[in-house]
């Protein structure tokens, strides 16, 4: 049997078609993958950068109005800016239309909510897909195994005499189909598994932030002194 028969490029260009559909679907899922990995580890460390840089500005002492006045309107903000924007613009739309204090810090959480949602949304934006890759690899190789295998059970049943020859590129096309499967799956699941605890953990920390803003414009409220501030 000629060594080039045995090479893995050969063993692919010949394997039958439903494996070798397989291995295209797998090695698709796995640039796909490759391709979130990278865009989502991207923006979820310039998420926290610009968290740190808003965090750092935020309880600097500067004057809240102020702080609400630099942020451009009509620029799409992200992160703990965008959850302090909504809530005081919320704030600022509701304090001179009610006297309840209730009422208002009700409406600013409710906005807070909305926006801490949004930036759920976009924080886990693709990481399905890889979940998707993870789960699924495994299992589309193992169908181009079972494949592979039954074709060499074909192919032995129609011979006289059964050698290694015979059922050899079978076996290797199947081999090459589960190894596809794991090679798409083990760094989708690793990626998704930090990815998620990295956007999980900036995720908790908006909602700190949100929780500090609202204890914030609380105790301004009571006082009922003016406008609120960070000091």
């Amino acid at each position: 049997m000629n060594d080039n028969t045995m090479s893995i490029p050969h063993l692919i260009m010949s394997a039958s078609v439903v494996v070798q559909l397989v291995m295209l679907l797998l090695v698709v899922g796995s640039i796909l993958s490759w391709v979130v990995i990278f865009q989502r580890s991207i923006a979820l460390r310039r998420a926290k950068q610009e968290y740190n840089q808003f965090e750092e500005s935020f309880w600097s002492g500067v004057d809240l109005n102020e702080l609400y006045r630099e942020i451009p309107a009509d620029a799409p903000r992200h992160g703990a800016e965008h959850i302090f924007q909504a809530g005081f613009r919320e704030f600022n739309r509701l304090m001179p239309k009610t006297r309840s204090a209730d009422t208002v810090l009700e409406g600013v959480q409710r906005s807070m909510r909305v926006a801490w949602s949004r930036e759920e949304d976009r924080l886990t934006q693709h990481l399905v897909f890889l979940a998707t890759v993870a789960s699924a690899s495994p299992y589309i190789g193992l169908f181009g195994t079972v494949w592979g295998i039954m074709g060499s059970f074909q192919s032995l049943s129609m011979t006289q005499q059964a050698t290694l020859a015979t059922v050899a590129p079978w076996i290797a096309e199947a081999l090459i189909a589960t190894a596809m499967g794991l090679f798409a799956a083990i760094p989708a699941v690793i990626f998704y598994n930090r990815l998620s605890n990295n956007a999980s953990r900036l995720l908790g920390k908006y909602e700190d932030f949100a929780e500090e803003f609202h204890a914030i414009l609380h105790r301004n409220l009571q006082g009922r002194d003016g406008k609120p501030s960070a000091s």
